[in-house]
């Protein structure tokens, strides 16, 4: 029997330490810890995906909490389900002693275990969507205040169509045309597609 750590961050700048800290009091070598740095809606992950490779009957997973496996509710029954009775590993919650499968393999211990992970699991997600809705209604509202986002707009030149036909008639090259509308080339071509597109438009 092995002991492993899985350790799971949203993004690349945020710190895992905590997680490793507990994984490092249990004594778990550093070689034994998975980490990824991705988001907890699926299961789609690369180091995930070796542990599950590597993990083998008998063997015991700790994680720090729930959502550290995931956050989508159906999935992570799925995956718990799969780990425990197919692949026969045990799995320890570190911040939810009751969900250690170790203890209470009995049915009612089973029955308690399932109960529990089915509650955090919802949590989990119902916090993931709450998130996404705060996120939405932040973006609205300051949308709604005159706040732009993405890339700022350039706005063509006044004499943009006479850039274009010397351009188009060898006069200027294609670095010198973008560089007096003052964008990069690739702006300029873009810019050039819409500009055409909107002259067949007003040819109608």
């Amino acid at each position: 029997m092995k002991e492993y750590g899985y350790v799971r961050v949203s993004s690349l700048d945020q710190n895992e330490e905590r997680q490793l800290i507990e994984m490092k009091k249990l004594g778990i070598p550093e070689e034994r810890i998975y980490k990824d740095k991705q988001s907890g809606k699926d299961f789609d992950r690369p180091n995930y995906k070796r542990l599950i490779r590597k993990l083998k009957k008998g063997d015991l997973l700790y994680i720090l909490s729930i959502d550290r496996l995931g956050r989508n509710y159906e999935e992570i029954q799925s995956q718990w389900r799969y780990l425990t009775r197919e692949k026969e590993v045990d799995i320890a919650v570190i911040d939810m002693p009751l969900l250690d499968t170790r203890r209470g393999k009995d049915l009612m211990g089973t029955f308690l275990a399932d109960i529990v992970l089915q509650i955090l699991s919802f949590v989990a997600q119902n916090e993931r969507e709450n998130i996404r809705k705060r996120q939405a209604q932040g973006i609205a509202a300051a949308k709604a205040n005159g706040m732009k986002f993405g890339r700022p707009t350039l706005n063509t030149p006044k004499d943009f169509n006479l850039i274009v036909e010397k351009w188009e008639n060898g006069l200027i090259r294609i670095s010198e045309a973008a560089e007096r509308c003052g964008m990069s080339e690739a702006t300029f071509y873009r810019r050039l597609r819409e500009y055409r597109a909107m002259k067949k438009v007003s040819a109608k």
